[in-house]
């Protein structure tokens, strides 16, 4: 990973500030060499993953904040890695209901990490040394005719 050429966001719990994030996400993401479907689908991630930073992390408070971190992978295959972290008390991850189980199927919230994992090639949900939870995806570009 090549640290060099990180791009880092801290910014209040606000969601005026998803839209800034948006532009960054697509911007790092196109730079990294991602194609515009994989740029689309890191957007959501992203934006979900912020979303819940703000919403369930830092409970809205905006005295807390919402880092960010957009880095590009020149190893192979090439990417991006990004860690959202909150400042929140942080939750046991393995604690998270199946959106697909049939008691949560009709549920308006709850798929967000669900969504993300599916979108990433690789997630992690850990407490963050500096405290709070963070949440760390990866998205690599993928060969062409593939």
């Amino acid at each position: 990973m090549n640290r060099g050429n990180t791009v880092r966001l801290d910014f209040r719990s606000s969601f005026d500030m998803l839209d800034l994030v948006q532009v960054v996400s697509d911007h790092v993401g196109r730079q990294a060499g991602l194609d515009d479907d994989a740029v689309h689908w890191v957007g959501v991630a992203v934006r979900e993953s912020v979303i819940n930073a703000i919403k369930h992390g830092n409970h809205n408070d905006e005295r807390k904040r919402v880092h960010v971190e957009f880095t590009p992978m020149e190893d192979e295959p090439p990417g991006i890695a990004i860690r959202v972290r909150d400042e929140g008390t942080g939750f046991d991850p393995s604690t998270l209901p199946d959106c697909l189980a049939p008691e949560n199927i009709l549920k308006a919230s709850g798929r967000g990490i669900f969504l993300i994992r599916s979108f990433m090639d690789e997630l992690t949900l850990q407490r963050a040394p500096e405290g709070g939870m963070e949440v760390v995806m990866v998205k690599r570009v993928q060969p062409q005719n593939a």
